[in-house]
Order: C-alpha cells, then structure tokens, then sequence
C-alpha cells in the first residue's frame, strides 16, 4: 500500500509564493510519476503538473505555466511543487498522485492519491 501526504498548504496573499511537499511511505516511490492536481469548489478535479520517475521531463497545466514549478528528490521520497506569483484562482485543494509507467495529465490513470492540502491566495 503506497501513502501519500500533502503538507505545505495555507493562506497567502496575491503575488506571494508557497512550497508544497508530497511524501509517500514504501521504497517504491522512484518507480512513479508523480502529479499535482487541484480542486476547487463546484469545479473538475484539474491537472496542475506531473513529473517522470527520473525527474527528467515535467509538464504543466496552461493556468501554471511560467509560475509553478515541480521537483522530486527520490532519497526523501517526496515531490514538490513551487508555487510564485499567486493569484486568487489558484485556490483549492491540490492533490498529489502516483502512477506507474510515463507521467500523465488525466486523475483517473493515477493510482494513489494524498488527502489534499488547502492553498487559499487572497486579493
């Protein structure tokens, strides 16, 4: 059984930064790619970013691009994501998710999720 835990979540306001950190119990974690999705209220679970096993290739959501950025360090078994320039519609619950095989951007082909962090960005 793989576990997923989300921390790095809370409030900040318009244009500010947070880190989010994703750590997953097992020795298997260097086997998946890893993604970061988000949810917000009365919305679709949406695709944030995804990175390979290796780290080598990542991929990001339109609405991210050129402000969050994803990290993996395999020794520690967890993911990042680097989040800048903050806006109010970046609030919602992100998710981080395992898959084994190549990186992907749709929630179903994940095979394990995390309970979710809060991101809440104020104007």
């Amino acid at each position: 059984q793989v576990q997923l835990v989300e921390s790095g979540g809370g409030l900040v306001q318009a244009g500010g930064s947070l880190r989010l950190s994703c750590t997953t119990s097992g020795r298997t974690f260097s086997t998946f790619s890893m993604g970061w999705f988000r949810q917000a209220p009365g919305k679709e679970r949406e695709f944030v970013s995804a990175i390979t096993r290796g780290g080598s290739t990542t991929n990001y959501g339109d609405s991210v691009k050129g402000r969050f950025t994803i990290a993996r360090d395999n020794a520690k078994n967890t993911v990042y994501l680097l989040m800048n320039s903050l806006k109010p519609e970046d609030t919602a619950l992100y998710y981080c998710a395992a898959k084994s095989g190549p990186l992907a951007t749709i929630p179903d082909q994940y095979n394990y999720w995390g309970q979710g962090t809060q991101v809440t960005v104020s104007s």
